[in-house]
């Protein structure tokens, strides 16, 4: 017996999916709730582009688009298991600037996320924001390279998890102004915010999403953005290239799908994905979160996939890093 879900995935394999049924498949969809994977905790980044995301898109299509948080291995255990998943449009992950690093970051990874992930749409791409906590008496970048340069040992640098652009773009960071700091990986941006706010760790290089708000209070201060030139909604925050020249790292989030998935059920939800990103409401949240909405078709942000995969493994090389 040949279930529907079997259906789809004969489909999904299938020279022939562009057919009448396969069409009609896509029309139904969503048929019932949809997953989509997070390789964070909540209240990082990529949580908070899912979920203000995804309550949109479960308001139009009339399923729930449902957060799940699987963080862990540097965003790899989330990544695997949508790769792994029945290519059926009910798994999808939020692509994010790990998928793009641990291409060349980790060693012995089980899938090639270029091949094994199919572009749906991308969202934005956000500036990284270097911040440090009060007690940091630092107010730009060049006083920063000095603090850290007469306090050796004494500076942590707090990132979302090793291999993320908070990460790496610290990394970067050290590599170029000679910088030794102390890096201190956590299980997402939310505690690695917690213990900044509390003193623990000194400085982050987060992405601007689920940091904005900090440095708006003023419990947290920016003194960097990491893109080449100022951020419109950090007009007095100065780039980190100002200073160091050629520094440049900024993050590209949007959704990805199983390979395989019916190319009409990508189609749909890009072209949903996109009027969303027309909204007003949406823009305006959007830029408020640090980046101008994006409206690309699926080939198009497959096209930046690969490429930020290649600026990101000359990062990697660049610092001398690797995970076994």
């Amino acid at each position: 017996m040949i279930t529907r879900r079997t259906a789809l995935g004969l489909l999904a394999a299938s020279p022939l999916a562009a057919t009448p049924l396969s069409k009609a498949v896509a029309a139904d969809y969503p048929a019932r709730p949809v997953k989509w994977v997070v390789g964070y905790p909540p209240g990082g980044a990529t949580d908070i582009l899912a979920r203000l995301i995804g309550q949109r898109l479960s308001e139009k299509l009339g399923q729930q688009f449902v957060i799940e948080n699987k963080p862990g291995a540097g965003n790899n255990i989330a990544t695997e298991s949508v790769i792994n998943a029945e290519p059926d449009g009910y798994t999808l992950q939020l692509v994010n600037p790990a998928n793009y690093i641990n291409a060349s970051l980790y060693a012995n990874l089980k899938f090639n996320f270029v091949r094994d992930i199919a572009p749906v749409a991308s969202f934005q791409r956000v500036p990284n924001v270097m911040t440090v906590n009060k007690d940091v008496p630092a107010k730009n970048v060049a006083e920063f390279i000095e603090y850290v340069k007469a306090n050796p040992g004494k500076v942590n640098m707090a990132s979302s998890g090793n291999g993320t652009s908070v990460h790496l773009s610290g990394e970067m960071f050290m590599a170029m102004t000679g910088c030794k700091m102390q890096h201190v990986p956590y299980r997402g941006a939310a505690p690695a915010i917690t213990d900044m706010l509390g003193g623990q760790v000194q400085v982050i290089f987060d992405n601007m999403p689920s940091i904005i708000q900090h440095i708006r209070s003023g419990s947290l201060r920016a003194i960097g953005v990491t893109t080449a030139e100022r951020s419109p909604q950090l007009p007095d925050v100065q780039a980190i290239a100002e200073t160091v020249k050629g520094y440049e790292a900024s993050a590209l989030f949007g959704m990805g799908a199983p390979k395989n998935t019916p190319k009409e059920i990508i189609t749909k939800l890009n072209s949903e994905i996109n009027a969303l990103m027309k909204e007003p409401d949406m823009a305006k949240r959007l830029v408020e979160l640090g980046g101008e909405p994006r409206v690309q078709t699926p080939e198009a942000f497959g096209e930046e996939i690969k490429a930020e995969t290649e600026k990101w493994k000359k990062v990697v090389e660049f610092a001398g890093l690797k995970v076994e």
